[in-house]
């Protein structure tokens, strides 16, 4: 009785493995196939109209006016604007970022188990309502210093507010709690040893932070970053209600409208060459997202075989 028991036991949890086997197979495949799939249809999708239009064109050209009685389709503003975009935003966010996960890490219990709610609670906030407070109270702040910096200038186009600055601050708001978590938790896995032998050797708590586990984590900081980076260059809605949603260059007070922001503006009333092209834009920017998603495997491998934080 006891080996029938036994063997039944087994057999159970070489059943039990399988089905966990297959299952975790499954999952991973579906996230592969979503991700090609994905990607094959937007090809299928924006491929014919970079044909029609021509690739140079479509990527260097400046107008955008896709209705209009001689029809242009040039992206060249919305990407620059995109990349500047996500640029400032990233050099906001990032400093701001790790040095609050500096701050949660080194600070008490008690008030760190007060910030991290709220740094959850900010990754939950919709984006629509970053675009209400932003186009109520950011937006009028920046136009207040636009008036005042270039007050007598008569080249220059008012925006009252709504322009590339203040989509990147919005942008830098939005993507903090990214940068937040992957920082802190990069930091925390640093080896308590190293903070040791940094304070041995004479260093002070700051310059063990700064010089020692900073740079120990590095790796997880920036792959923190390229995660900010990624829904910076893929948010629409926010970026719509305070950038001013205009075609232009991407100078910091004027408006500007991103590749995404420029997919959902126009979706809806497009058709035929029109829509094909605004395919083709989601292609650019699924190209770009993928480039940004490949920097941490192409710049920030460990050398030698190391293992890093």
């Amino acid at each position: 009785m006891m080996h029938k028991s036994s063997s039944l036991s087994a057999k159970r949890y070489r059943l039990s493995d399988s089905l966990m086997y297959w299952l975790f197979t499954f999952c991973g495949i579906s996230a592969v196939a979503s991700v090609l799939g994905i990607a094959g249809y937007l090809i299928w999708a924006g491929i014919p109209a970079i044909r029609e239009i021509g690739l140079t064109h479509f990527l260097f050209g400046t107008s955008w006016r896709p209705t209009g009685p001689e029809p242009s389709f040039g992206i060249l503003p919305m990407i620059l604007s995109s990349l500047t975009g996500t640029a400032l935003s990233i050099s906001i966010a990032l400093p701001l970022g790790v040095l609050t996960a500096v701050f949660m890490l080194e600070s008490p219990p008690p008030v760190c188990q007060i910030l991290r709610p709220l740094v959850e609670l900010m990754a939950g906030i919709p984006s629509v309502i970053y675009g209400m407070v932003g186009s109520f109270l950011l937006v009028p702040a920046v136009g207040r210093l636009e008036n005042l910096l270039f007050r007598g200038n008569k080249s220059h186009i008012f925006t009252g507010g709504a322009n590339l600055l203040s989509a990147s601050v919005i942008l830098a708001v939005m993507i903090l709690p990214t940068i937040i978590h992957t920082s802190e938790l990069s930091l925390g896995a640093v080896p308590q040893e190293l903070r040791e032998a940094s304070v041995a050797l004479g260093a002070t708590e700051p310059e063990t932070m700064f010089h020692t586990v900073i740079p120990a984590a590095l790796q997880g900081i920036l792959s923190g970053a390229v995660l900010g980076i990624g829904r910076a260059m893929g948010e629409a809605m926010a970026v719509m209600m305070v950038s001013g949603n205009a075609v232009n260059l991407p100078l910091p007070f004027n408006s500007v409208r991103l590749l995404a922001g420029g997919i959902a503006t126009e979706m809806s009333y497009s058709e035929g060459l029109h829509r094909k092209a605004l395919f083709s834009v989601g292609l650019i920017l699924f190209v770009l997202l993928l480039l940004v998603g490949l920097l941490p495997e192409m710049f920030l491998k460990p050398k030698g075989g190391g293992k890093h934080i």
